[in-house]
């Protein structure tokens, strides 16, 4: 015991605390539960109808979705226009939305909230199973954001750095997609 004492008034680093890293919510890291609980991150984006993302959050890989879904929200970097009666704007969201809590949410933003409820199909007249879910739309931009290395395989420790390379991937996805449009553009 003296010993480490002594150590430690002459500088010598303490030994690391088992346990919750320090500042892990600041990080936005979690154990992932379908990854034999290795730390991981969570990117919850809304998209528009082709794909293109409007806005970006992150948490913990343990977070559940609709907790994200306010900060998800809250984050969109275009103006959206005021809904109104006879526009309204609705919002599409998969089974991991099924709540309450999340479609408050929903319906406090100003949408009108399309969620599928768990354990339901869409069937037709026949009660057979029609056409299958636009879950790929989101997917697809996933997709497009796994080809930059630094999402895929996260390298930056500090959330807000994590967290802006994700928009600047998203800012690239838009680029290249009115660059398709019309190429003689410049910027």
């Amino acid at each position: 015991m003296a010993v480490r004492r002594r150590l430690l008034r002459q500088g010598a680093r303490r030994p690391r605390q088992r346990g919750r890293k320090k500042g892990a919510q600041e990080e936005c890291v979690g154990p992932n539960p379908t990854d034999r609980a290795k730390s991981g991150v969570k990117k919850s984006v809304l998209v528009e109808g082709n794909g293109r993302p409007l806005a970006v959050a992150i948490g913990g890989a343990n977070t559940p979705d609709a907790k994200l879904l306010r900060a998800t929200l809250e984050a969109i970097v275009v103006e959206r226009p005021a809904p109104t009666e006879a526009a309204p704007q609705h919002l599409c969201l998969d089974k991991g939305y099924d709540n309450a809590p999340a479609e408050a949410v929903v319906t406090g933003a100003g949408y009108v909230p399309h969620i599928r409820r768990i354990g339901e199909e869409k069937l037709d007249a026949r009660q057979e199973k029609t056409c299958p879910a636009r879950r790929w739309v989101v997917e697809r931009t996933f997709a497009w954001l796994s080809r930059c290395r630094a999402i895929l395989v996260r390298y930056d420790k500090l959330a807000e750095r994590y967290l802006a390379t994700v928009k600047l991937a998203c800012g690239l996805l838009w680029f290249r997609y009115w660059h398709a449009l019309d190429p003689t553009l410049s910027f």
